[in-house]
């Protein structure tokens, strides 16, 4: 009777869908301000290299905005990814805990099960994972990037991590991830191959010349955003939770 109580009670307490939007009494998403941490060296705008335009100086960076529209690029402009529908994608950022290079950079969370089954069964008990609805367009996985890290790489290391966690969507764009064959089925056999062909493709992507306003931001780091445009946004969404749910279809 505990075991099913607490059950009930998480189920209550996290929804299966959660939606955003304008209007409508939806809730509007929620962007915050993303902490710097403390900066190597006080940076003003006008040391900011202004060969790499990044937008409206005065206005607030919203990284999620800027993140989506160069995942749109990509997806359209690189064959192995174009059965990415990148609408089905939803943004958001994570803070980092401190300004340390290593640790997490950014990762895919699937809002679906294999085959882009909207639940399954384990032990008896039905899951399903949390679903994001925004503006009427429900999204299949979330990509998050934790900030300031991932922005403080090298240009180079972040065009890497941007292919490496779209390469993990699967290939039918259904709420599942890509399954390698092998053991290691995120990675393949070898992690390193798999970075390695992710800068590949990276290198491939850029050699379209693509319109660099798309990706000039990725050329600047976290600290250098800032000081041109006085702060970082982003969309804080946790990462979606898997919960037990009730007998009755999924909506």
């Amino acid at each position: 009777m505990a075991e099913r109580a607490t059950r009930k009670q998480t189920t209550e307490n996290w929804p299966t869908l959660y939606r955003w939007g304008q209007g409508d009494g939806l809730t509007p998403l929620m962007w915050r301000k993303v902490e710097a941490g403390k900066s190597p060296a006080p940076l003003k705008a006008e040391n900011v290299p202004p060969w790499f335009p990044t937008g409206k100086p005065e206005e607030p960076f919203r990284f999620c905005l800027a993140m989506e529209k160069l995942v749109t690029a990509i997806c359209a402009g690189c064959d192995e990814l174009n059965h990415i529908n990148a609408s089905k994608l939803f943004f958001s950022v994570c803070q980092a805990r401190s300004t340390d290079r290593h640790g997490l950079q950014a990762r895919v969370t699937p809002l679906r099960f294999q085959d882009g089954s909207p639940d399954m069964w384990r032990r008896g008990v039905r899951y399903a994972v949390q679903r994001h609805e925004v503006n009427g367009t429900e999204k299949l996985y979330q990509v998050t990037f934790c900030l300031p890290r991932f922005q403080n790489q090298s240009f180079d290391e972040k065009m890497i991590t941007v292919f490496h966690e779209l390469y993990h969507i699967g290939t039918k764009c259904n709420g599942d991830l890509r399954r390698m064959a092998g053991r290691c089925h995120a990675h393949s056999h070898s992690q390193n191959h798999y970075d390695a062909h992710m800068a590949a493709l990276a290198r491939f992507w850029l050699a379209t010349r693509p319109d660099p306003l798309i990706y000039n931001f990725l050329r600047l780091d976290f600290w250098q955003l800032q000081a041109r445009h006085g702060s970082v946004w982003g969309v804080f969404v946790p990462r979606p939770r898997l919960i037990p749910v009730a007998e009755t279809p999924l909506p």
